[in-house]
């Protein structure tokens, strides 16, 4: 809470403009393309990166596929995550949050923005119908993101169990798997630090369908879980 008001703080003569313009695209998504709502969100993630002491390392950018239709599974570790990777990636790409994530002012709009599914996991039938709408939206050329911990670790740099049907839309979608991994991506807003901090966003080799289409949804949720863990035990406390 108090990196985001150190955020707003000093970024105060832009931030009412930018609040006005969010909400205006958030209300109005089919007026924009994917493209120019993505330029305006990363707009906003730049200013507010540097006025809350925050820095985005970057990690493996060669590994992101050049053609559209590909799908990002990050580890989970704060409200800050999105907007990390957002920081990190020059393609747009949308999102599968949790239903209660669209109730948090800004990520709401965001979210909108990006035209994210929100899943209700209390209810199976919607459920599944978020996995079928991504699939056919991957097959159409966009990319997404889905947290297969579920929730956050709460847990720092220290990873849960991935969920085996978070890989559903992507073995649906026969699309290439990206995992991500996320370093100190906890800190920003879900700690009460406002030292500088830096993020870590870890583009990892991308599994393509020929890799993993024998394999089922379980062992794909092993093999992501296991490179990303490697990747952050290998760089955490750089």
């Amino acid at each position: 809470m108090k990196r985001i008001l150190m955020m707003v703080f000093r970024n105060i003569l832009l931030v009412p403009v930018m609040w006005i313009k969010l909400c205006y695209y958030a209300s109005h998504v089919d007026k924009y393309t994917e493209e120019q709502r993505y330029k305006m969100l990363l707009f906003i993630v730049k200013h507010a990166n540097k006025g809350g002491n925050v820095t985005i390392e970057v990690h493996g950018e060669e590994n992101i596929p050049e053609e559209n239709g590909f799908m990002f599974f990050p580890n989970h570790q704060g409200y800050y995550d999105v907007l990390a990777i957002a920081a990190a990636c020059p393609k747009p790409f949308s999102v599968v949050a949790k239903k209660e994530a669209g109730n948090i002012q800004f990520l709401k709009q965001v979210f909108a923005c990006m035209k994210a599914y929100l899943m209700d996991r209390e209810d199976v039938r919607q459920s599944m119908q978020v996995i079928i709408n991504v699939s056919k939206d991957v097959k159409a050329g966009r990319n997404f993101l889905i947290f297969p911990e579920g929730t956050r670790s709460k847990n720092g740099n220290h990873i849960g169990t991935f969920k085996a049907g978070s890989f559903k839309a992507a073995t649906k979608a026969q699309c290439p798997i990206i995992p991500v991994a996320l370093i100190n991506s906890f800190v920003p807003f879900d700690t009460n630090s406002i030292r500088q901090v830096t993020v870590q966003v870890h583009f990892l080799a991308p599994l393509s369908y020929e890799e993993y289409k024998e394999m089922n949804t379980q062992e794909i949720a092993e093999l992501v879980h296991g490179r990303i863990e490697k990747t952050i035990e290998a760089y955490d406390g750089e």
